[in-house]
C-alpha cells in the first residue's frame, strides 16, 4: 500500500526537509500510498459510530482504533504503517531509533463531521501502557478527496516556545509526519466541508525507548484559547490531569478499548 520505493529513493531529501522544517520538525509527503489502492480504500470507508472521548475539545470527531478489521485494504495499510520498513525510514529521517506502536494506542481512523474542530494540544509524552516509550512522532495520513483550502481543517502547527505557527494542507493521500515534544502544539480550526464530505485521516504514533523516564509523564494537554473559549473547557482540562490517571488505574484505559 505505502510507496516504499518513493521513501527510499528520496530519503536524504526527506531527512533534510524533516530536520530543517519550522516551526518544528515535520515532513509532508504527497502520494504516500499507491493511488489505485488508497482510492479504493477511501470508497469503502463507512460512517464511524464511536465519538471521540475528547468530545469537549474534539468537536464532531469520530474514531475507529482497529480500522484493519474494515477490510483487506485497511488491514494492508495498517500492517504497512507498523512495518519494519517504515520504522527504518522514520529512524533515518530523525536520526533516532524510532518505531511505530504496533497496537497504535490512541490512533486509528478519524472522521471530522460537519463543523468539526480539534483544539490545540500537546500529546501525551510517555506511552500510558509502556512507561519508557517516549512519543517521538505523529504520522497523519489524510484522506480528503477533492479537498479545497476553503473547506478548512488544515493541520495547524504552533511552537509553544515562540508562538511561530504554520498551516499544512490536508490533501488526499498526503502524509504529515510531525515531531512530538513539550512545545509541539497542533490541532485544526472549525471546518466547513460540504455535506457528506468529512475531514478524514488515519493517525499512527511512533516512539523511541528510554532506559528511564527523563521527564514527568504527561497526558494530552489541551491548550484552549482563553480569549475565545468557555471557562468550562479550561476547568475540565485541569480536572482531566487528575481524574484520568485515577480512572485508568481502577478501570483500565478507555482509549485502549475504543475499537
Amino acid at each position: 500500500m505505502i510507496n516504499f520505493d518513493k521513501l527510499d529513493t528520496n530519503k536524504d531529501l526527506f531527512r533534510s526537509e524533516y530536520l530543517s522544517a519550522k516551526p518544528f520538525s515535520h515532513l509532508i509527503i504527497k502520494d504516500f500510498c499507491d493511488k489505485a489502492k488508497i482510492s479504493k480504500l477511501y470508497s469503502e470507508i463507512p460512517n464511524l459510530e464511536n465519538k471521540s472521548r475528547d468530545y469537549m475539545f474534539a468537536k464532531n470527531k469520530f474514531e475507529k482504533s482497529n480500522y484493519g478489521e474494515l477490510g483487506a485494504l485497511f488491514l494492508e495499510l495498517q500492517n504497512d504503517l507498523k512495518s519494519a520498513e517504515l520504522n527504518r525510514f522514520l529512524s533515518y529521517i530523525s536520526s533516532k531509533d524510532v518505531f511505530v506502536d504496533p497496537k497504535n494506542h490512541g490512533g486509528g481512523l478519524h472522521q471530522g463531521r460537519g463543523n468539526s474542530q480539534l483544539d490545540m494540544h500537546l500529546d501525551f509524552n510517555y506511552h500510558p501502557l509502556n512507561k519508557n516509550w517516549w512519543r517521538e512522532m505523529n504520522l497523519l495520513l489524510y484522506l480528503n478527496k477533492d479537498w479545497k483550502p476553503e473547506y478548512g481543517g488544515q493541520l495547524k502547527l504552533r511552537d509553544l516556545r515562540t508562538d511561530f505557527a504554520k498551516l499544512c494542507d490536508v490533501d488526499f493521500n498526503t502524509l504529515i509526519i510531525q515531531k512530538c515534544d513539550d512545545y509541539t502544539l497542533h490541532g485544526y480550526d472549525l471546518t466547513s466541508f460540504p455535506n457528506g464530505n468529512y475531514r478524514t485521516s488515519i493517525a499512527t504514533y511512533a516512539f523511541v525507548e528510554h532506559k528511564r523516564q527523563v521527564d514527568k509523564a504527561r497526558l494530552t494537554d489541551w491548550i484552549p484559547n482563553t480569549a475565545n473559549t468557555s471557562s468550562t473547557k479550561i476547568i475540565v482540562n485541569r480536572l482531566i490531569k487528575t481524574i484520568i490517571p485515577l480512572k485508568n488505574k481502577i478501570f483500565g484505559s478507555g482509549t485502549a478499548k475504543n475499537n
